[in-house]
């Protein structure tokens, strides 16, 4: 892929996140100051490479599991996560180190979560699960469909024995659409922050949304609040 590919991919991915509608050639002309047929010919590369897709024959293209991945992956090397996003550090330590029991304390992380991405947020600490926000999740577009939804409910329900199963170690995981082990159909991706607990080795939080989505922003929130939230339960 090219550097321009690269960037016509990022550009694709975070326009259809806000709009929930292909991109079209000529809206990426314009940011990219070149002609339409210029980025319709760089469209159909990437297309021909598994990284977008065309819904329709006149549409614009959205992004495949492939295309978020490759999106991901290269915002994760190149982003420096200690940078503070939009003033929401300020907002979640207040609301995480708010005091009080551990459960509100974690109730308050996952409320933060879900206030910030408008997505399902969700904890788990060993074998209790914590969740909000499922009206958010099935408000999405993409979940007009039953069978969407029962995929969904399929993973949710599923969700926490996986979790205590796998373990994931990295301090932040992302798992895209069919790369989710359970509800691979569902169109979801789960973004999750391990986190230090006193109760569990096994605790996580994050969020359950549609693979359309900012993962720039929801990844660092995600991230900023496990963090906060390991260090309010040991306080």
């Amino acid at each position: 892929m090219t550097d321009r590919q690269n960037r016509i991919l990022s550009a694709i991915v975070e326009q259809y996140a806000e709009v929930a509608y292909p991109v079209g050639s000529t809206l990426l002309a314009k940011i990219f100051n070149v002609s339409p047929a210029t980025i319709r010919s760089e469209m159909a590369e990437l297309e021909r490479l598994g990284f977008v897709s065309q819904p329709h024959t006149s549409a614009g293209r959205i992004p495949t599991d492939k295309g978020y991945r490759h999106y991901v992956n290269s915002i994760a090397v190149s982003e420096n996560s200690d940078l503070p996003i939009r003033g929401a550090d300020r907002a979640i330590n207040a609301r995480v180190h708010s005091g009080g029991v551990p459960e509100r304390i974690i109730r308050n992380a996952v409320d933060t979560l879900v206030e910030l991405t408008h997505n399902l947020g969700l904890a788990t600490i060993g074998n209790q699960l914590y969740m909000s926000g499922l009206s958010n999740l099935f408000g999405q577009p993409e979940f007009i469909q039953a069978g969407q939804v029962q995929e969904v409910a399929r993973l949710l329900d599923n969700l926490e024995p996986w979790l205590r199963e796998a373990a994931p170690n990295e301090p932040l995981s992302v798992f895209i659409g069919t790369e989710n082990p359970i509800g691979r159909s569902a169109g979801c991706s789960l973004i999750i922050s391990r986190f230090d607990s006193p109760y569990s080795d096994n605790s996580y939080i994050g969020v359950l949304g549609p693979t359309r989505q900012s993962y720039r922003d929801v990844m660092e929130y995600v991230k900023k609040t496990g963090e906060a939230l390991g260090g309010a339960l040991y306080e």
